[in-house]
Order: structure tokens, then C-alpha cells, then sequence
């Protein structure tokens, strides 16, 4: 088996149309059974009404929308590491560091990331034994410091904290333990009963005996009346001196914050302008609910990959998903014209002159000898009945009409009542603003330095095209302004009659219509006989006036 090539989205173009939509779905599922890899379907925009009935009918969710393809956080190799918790020794995290060869730990209260601890943090721990205070000051639990000293508890609550006094070594002669032992002191010992006796009359509160010393029952018993804890150590006093600080938690000497964290969904742009302003190595990752996911390191971030995405329905660069610059383009499979869609390398382009992208996807099955499912051919011919507007529209070939036929026998569909409840689902106004209206169906091009935008409504109904005119034509100016173009052409496309009232806004848009079409200049209602393709007639006509 091959390579894998890690998560590739199959999309089409913004204000998606059912070929769009439907292509994107079908495609994806054949990459998946050729590859076994991972291709993911998604959309650019907002399903309209036509292809949501589509999906409906064939009981297939619609893709998850796919707002940009920049490269995010959770694009990136996360290192997913498991935490300690705040109360945690030094030494058990130093052990987990080695075990696992990492730099850095994350300190978690439950999933809520507290600090995070380094290797040099625990370099600064050992480097502040000369604090005798430093364990009180920390609040160090004594289980911590029997398991630091490999000890085991003779009398006393583990579960407590030494959180007042000094460490001192008890070593001298009782006389002069008294001199600077002092009340609440944890004493290390040795053997000797003397001084043993000594640190219980001044009322430390944890006594640590070395090389697993003998301690008199009725020593322990007086240790229990004072709840004072006693912890025998298989080590020496020299050993037991060293290791001890080792049991600190933590939590006290951890980067608490303000940390340098990121989220998921943070875009790498932001994530790089932020590294290069701090020295830390490892950058904590949390999901949206703020718990600890990962750390990305600064070279796991410059070997980032960025997202594959396969175009479908569409080259042009005004028409894709944004953030595209930023991608990794793999395939385009398209039927329009050639745009201004750039890649870095050579990609695998298929383009061929019929009505529908999901034309091409059929032939890509047959090609390979994959078995197409009632689902996936229900989607795929509903596409091409809506690309060719059931084959009347001029962009239609005998290759459509013939693919359309096979996956119709295929889907156990009839297409004259499909295209009819489609269209009608499509053309519907029912509960839609006029901004819904207008974008269902709606694709931006640039000629020389001239944006313009082209809709097209497709219906079966003049009557339910006269009031679309109505609630529609007012809304254009708005439209204009707010997508910042030059012009807008809204094609009210009659499908039964085969002809559009093209509908016109902006500085000289009528005039070039005009032009395009050899009308006469005072023309109020421009009708346009026979032209129901914004692909093949209008753009086409368009696109020349414009460039002469």
C-alpha cells in the first residue's frame, strides 16, 4: 500500500449549485475507494433549496462547511503528551521527562492546563537546596516525600502537608539539636534514640530516620499523641539530604502565566508572529472548551503541511473557498472555462467541454470500475438535470444526456418528475430574504479589472419568476455595494419557454449587455431568446464585450 496522503478536502465553489455540491460528495467517495485514504467532502457556502431537497431525497447529510483552507493549529503534528497533576513531585516528572525524552510537561488540573514545568524550572529547583524553608513554602505533601525518599510511613497522615519550619539534619548531640531545631522543623536522623527523643520534645512535625533505623514503639507512640509524622528512608542522611527537596510538587516551581497558549482553530499565520516574539520551545494547544490537547514545537511548526484540497465545478480563484493561496491544490475537475486558479506544482487537471462536472465524475467511475451506489448515482444525475436544466440547456451534450440515463436506472429515478420537483424546490421563495434569494445561485468573475456577478434562478413557472423579479430587482443596488462590484447580472431563466430575463445593475452593465447581444440601446426588459446558460452564453458574450 502506498503513501498516505492525510486528509484531503473535495470542494466546490462559493454559493454552491447542486453540481457543486453533489460532485463534491460523489468524488470524494471514489477517491476514498480507489486510495482508502482519507478525502473529506465539504462546501464553500450555503446549500440552496434545490440541492437540499436533492440531499433530502436521497437521504445523504449535506458537507460540513469548509470557511478557508488557511492552515490552523490543529493542522499541525500536536504532540499529545499526558500531564501531571499540580501536586506531583519533582522527581516523578523529572522520571516521566526521561521516560518520554521531552523538554517540557503540561501541569493539569483535571484536562484545565495550570502551568507547565521544564526542564529547566526542575534545573532552578535543585539549584535552591541551599533554602532550608523551601519545603514548608511549598506546602510539599508527605506522601510526596515518602515516595521521593523510597520510605515508608511509621506513624503520622500522609495525605497532610508540611507547610511551617525548616529542614534541618540532626546530627549532633541533643544539646545542640536544641541550639537550632526549633518546633514544626522536619529532622532527619539517624539511629540514635537520643536524638530521636530530642526532635519529639521539641515538637517537629516530621522526623525522617535513615537506613531504615530502629524506632521504639514508644517513640511512635508519642509521636501519635503530638501528630507528629515519622518516615523511615532506606538511605543515608547524606542521600536523604539530596533527594528530599525532590519531593517538592510542581506546582511551585512551574511557568503558571500568563502562558503562551494556542487553540485549535488558531490560524498559523497568527500562531508564527507569536513565536517569533517569545523563547520558549513547546506551546501549549487547547480545544475550544480551553483543555489541553498538545504542545507544538517550533520545529513541528516549520515542517507544518498545508491542507490538500481538490477543486471541483470551478478554477477560478474569485470563486473558491478563501484562504486557497495557502492550501496545497492536488486535483481541479471542472467543465467552465479556464481561470486564473495558480499552483505551485503540477496538478492533475481534468476539464472537459460537456454540461456537467458530474458528467466527468461518472466517466471517472466507469474509468476505474467502480460500482456506483443508488445514493451516489441519484446525487450525480440530479446534478446533470440541473446543470443542463433537463438537458435543454445548450452546454448539455450527448454525453450528459447519456450519463444522466444510466444513473437514473441506476437511482430507480424518473427524471422529468425529479427535474420538476427540483426545480420547483429551487425556484421556491418561501421563508427566503432577498439576500437568501440572491445568493442561492451566484458566481463572481473578473474580466481585465472589471468584477462583476452573474445569479441565475431556474424555474419552470413564469408567474413564480415575475414575483422573484419583484422581491428581487430593488435588492441588486444593496448587493453591489456591499460585495464591492462593478456590476451585477441576475438571469430569471424560464426553462419550459428556454429563455432569461437578465436583469442588470451597476455603471454601463445594461450598456454592455447591449453590446453583447445586438440589442437596441433604449431596451427596457431585456429578454434573451434561448439563452438559459450562464456558462456557455452569457458569460461567453459577456467576458468579449468587455475585453475589446
Amino acid at each position: 500500500m502506498g503513501k498516505k496522503t492525510g486528509k484531503v478536502y473535495v470542494v466546490g465553489h462559493k454559493n454552491p449549485d447542486t453540481d457543486s455540491i453533489c460532485s463534491a460528495i460523489a468524488y470524494a467517495e471514489l477517491k476514498k475507494k480507489l486510495t482508502g485514504d482519507e478525502y473529506v467532502a465539504k462546501r464553500a457556502g450555503q446549500v440552496n433549496e434545490e440541492t437540499q431537497y436533492i440531499l433530502s431525497k436521497f437521504n445523504v447529510k449535506a458537507p460540513d462547511l469548509l470557511k478557508n483552507v488557511k492552515l490552523q493549529a490543529k493542522d499541525l503534528d500536536i504532540h499529545k503528551i499526558e500531564g501531571v497533576a499540580p501536586n506531583v513531585s519533582i522527581k516523578d516528572t523529572w522520571a516521566k521527562m526521561k521516560e518520554n525524552n521531552i523538554k517540557t510537561v503540561p501541569v493539569l488540573k483535571e484536562d484545565e492546563l495550570v502551568g507547565v514545568i521544564s526542564t529547566g524550572d526542575i534545573a532552578t529547583s535543585y539549584m535552591d537546596v541551599y533554602d532550608s524553608n523551601i519545603l514548608a513554602r511549598a506546602r510539599t505533601q508527605y506522601r510526596n516525600i515518602i515516595r521521593t525518599l523510597d520510605g515508608t510511613l511509621l506513624t503520622g497522615n500522609e495525605h497532610g502537608h508540611f507547610t511551617k519550619g525548616k529542614v534541618t539534619i540532626g546530627a549532633s548531640d541533643p544539646n545542640l539539636m536544641k541550639e537550632f531545631i526549633e518546633r514544626d522543623d522536619l529532622v532527619i536522623l539517624g539511629n540514635r534514640d537520643e536524638a530521636q527523643e530530642c526532635a519529639i520534645n521539641i515538637d517537629a512535625s516530621c522526623i525522617v530516620v535513615c537506613q531504615n533505623a530502629k524506632v521504639s514503639s514508644e517513640m511512635i507512640r508519642r509521636a501519635e499523641e503530638q501528630s507528629i509524622v515519622i518516615i523511615s528512608t532506606p538511605h543515608d542522611t547524606f542521600t536523604t539530604a539530596r533527594l528530599i527537596n525532590q519531593s517538592i510538587p510542581v506546582k511551585f516551581f512551574m511557568s503558571k502565566g500568563p502562558l503562551v497558549a494556542f487553540h485549535m482553530n488558531d490560524y498559523v499565520d497568527e500562531i508564527k508572529e507569536v513565536m517569533t516574539k517569545t523563547k520558549f520551545r513547546d506551546f501549549p494547544i487547547l480545544d475550544r472548551h480551553g483543555r489541553f490537547r498538545g504542545f507544538i514545537s517550533r520545529r513541528r511548526f516549520m515542517d507544518a503541511s498545508k491542507k490538500k484540497v481538490i477543486l471541483v465545478d470551478h478554477n477560478e480563484k474569485s470563486q473558491a473557498v478563501d484562504g486557497l493561496e495557502e492550501a496545497e491544490i492536488v486535483e481541479i475537475i471542472d467543465h467552465h472555462r479556464l481561470g486564473n486558479i495558480e499552483t505551485t506544482g503540477p496538478v492533475f487537471f481534468r476539464n472537459q467541454p460537456v454540461g456537467c462536472t458530474a458528467t466527468i465524475v461518472y466517466q471517472m467511475y466507469r474509468e476505474e470500475e467502480i460500482s456506483i451506489s443508488p445514493k451516489i448515482a441519484g446525487l450525480l444525475c440530479s446534478a446533470i438535470i440541473s446543470d443542463t436544466l433537463l438537458f435543454r440547456s445548450p452546454t448539455c451534450t450527448s454525453i450528459d444526456e447519456k450519463a444522466a440515463a444510466k444513473l437514473a436506472k441506476i437511482a430507480g429515478v424518473d427524471m422529468e418528475e425529479l427535474a420538476k420537483e427540483m426545480f420547483n424546490a429551487g425556484s421556491s421563495m418561501k421563508g427566503k430574504t432577498p439576500e437568501e434569494i440572491c445568493f442561492q445561485d451566484f458566481k463572481q468573475f473578473t474580466v481585465n479589472d472589471v468584477v462583476f456577478g452573474v445569479g441565475q434562478i431556474n424555474s419552470m413557472s413564469g408567474e413564480e419568476l415575475r414575483e422573484i423579479k419583484e422581491v428581487l430587482e430593488p435588492h441588486l443596488e444593496q448587493v453591489l455595494e456591499k460585495q464591492n462590484l462593478h456590476m451585477i447580472y441576475y438571469m430569471l431563466t424560464d426553462i419550459l419557454n428556454e429563455s432569461t430575463e437578465l436583469l442588470c445593475c451597476g455603471a454601463n452593465a445594461k450598456a454592455h449587455i447591449a453590446a453583447a447581444f445586438d440589442l437596441p440601446e433604449d431596451t427596457q426588459d431585456i429578454i434573451l431568446p434561448g439563452v438559459v446558460s450562464r456558462k456557455k452564453q452569457l458569460i461567453p458574450a459577456l467576458v468579449e464585450t468587455l475585453q475589446q
